[in-house]
């Protein structure tokens, strides 16, 4: 996107790729369908970021929902809106606007060096790339760099690229995972049977010290070493720096969300007739399969056969990460280059010239089109202020 807006404001570009190909976190992120964006109002939609709300609607303020759809149209690539309010191409797939835009690219005189790993600077301020042919060293009159986060290292973005920024004396945050699942202690017992099983539709609480509770609806998984999924990644980020902090939390599974403590005490006191305690889970409060599993794995034995007791903990399941999952595993990361580190047109305040875009910026969102839209503009944004940035510096010389 960088690459495009420079293109358009008349820079000749080159793009420099440190796979064989471009585009391979694009292509994973539509694996399962590419949600592009969302549909949400303004306000809802900037509200997605958190702490760097202000500074994101900056940039979608430029480049918001409908102007990425029509970024797609103008490519060939019709979309949709989903039932949750999701956009996505009219075929689900990210391949056909791939293609679609490199080609587009290249037509415009985009030049593309794949298998070009970026390691630095050198003394003279040069990029250096390794490459097939050995190393490379280039001259640019501006560079973005859009580097990735430390998520799916395998498709290139592996953090690497933290330690030679911060040596150049550019602000730079430790990585951390984002849209993460977390590790709880299971039992073997537990985990070798129900690995793998969804829990839905399930309510989650979560209350962070003395912070108001936020309540998700969704569904998560059971893993094999604890939870994952969309509900979990809704509140990773409260969760993760909760336990970075060593801060109390409470996360709390609702296993009767559309029923009163009373209703569930009064069904759980119910002469049993005979039959056991699954059965009367089952019957009495649809609490089955890896629902009522997870009651037996959490809840002291002798509670579970008092009515008053177990009913508490049914709308009040508690549920105790230990750690996020490993950086590698998560669907983006958090931490970067500091925002305040650039300027308002992403230009880097003490390397002049040096431009930074995309998931190596320290923001975050949930998964829903967020992550997908703010990298657009984000790249959209610098590679405008680029180009602009060389033609100031040529009408000075």
């Amino acid at each position: 996107m960088a690459a495009e807006a420079a293109l358009d404001a008349g820079q000749p570009v080159d793009l420099f790729e440190a796979k064989g190909s471009v585009g391979r976190k694009f292509l994973i992120a539509g694996k399962g369908g590419l949600n592009l964006t969302h549909s949400e109002s303004p306000d809802r939609f900037h509200g997605r970021y958190g702490a760097r709300a202000g500074v994101v609607a900056g940039w979608l303020h430029q480049f918001d929902n409908d102007a990425l759809r029509e970024w797609a149209r103008s490519l060939g690539v019709e979309t949709f809106v989903g039932s949750s309010g999701r956009v996505f191409p009219a075929d689900m797939k990210a391949a056909p606007l791939l293609r679609a835009w490199v080609r587009r690219l290249r037509e415009g005189g985009v030049r593309f060096h794949v298998r070009h790993r970026c390691t630095g600077f050198d003394a003279g301020g040069a990029l250096v790339f390794e490459t097939p042919e050995g190393a490379l060293r280039v001259h640019a009159g501006a560079t973005v760099l859009a580097l990735g986060g430390g998520s799916w290292p395998q498709l290139g973005s592996d953090g690497a690229w933290t330690q030679w920024l911060a040596a150049q004396g550019v602000q730079v945050h430790p990585l951390t995972p984002a849209n993460c699942g977390f590790d709880i202690p299971w039992t073997e017992h537990f985990s070798s049977r129900h690995a793998g099983a969804p829990v839905k539709p399930a309510w989650l609480s979560l209350t962070v010290g003395d912070a108001d509770t936020v309540r998700r609806q969704g569904e998560f998984v059971i893993t094999a070493t604890g939870i994952e999924g969309s509900l979990v990644y809704a509140l990773s980020g409260r969760i993760r720096d909760a336990l970075a902090r060593h801060e109390p939390f409470r996360l709390e599974l609702d296993l009767a969300p559309e029923k009163s403590i009373a209703w569930v005490r009064q069904q759980l006191s119910l002469p049993s007739k005979g039959r056991s305690l699954s059965e009367q889970l089952r019957r009495r409060l649809g609490i089955s399969g890896v629902e009522a599993a997870l009651l037996h794995e959490i809840v002291p034995r002798p509670d579970m056969k008092d009515p008053a007791v177990l009913a508490q903990w049914i709308k009040a399941l508690p549920l105790q990460p230990l750690r996020p999952r490993p950086i590698e595993e998560a669907i983006s990361s958090a931490g970067g280059v500091s925002i305040e580190a650039l300027d308002p047109g992403l230009m880097s305040r003490n390397i002049p010239g040096l431009f930074c875009a995309g998931e190596m910026l320290d923001w975050e969102a949930p998964t829903g089109g967020y992550l997908l839209a703010a990298s657009f503009a984000s790249g959209r944004r610098a590679g405008e202020n680029a180009a602009k940035w060389i033609s100031e510096k040529s009408s000075r010389a």
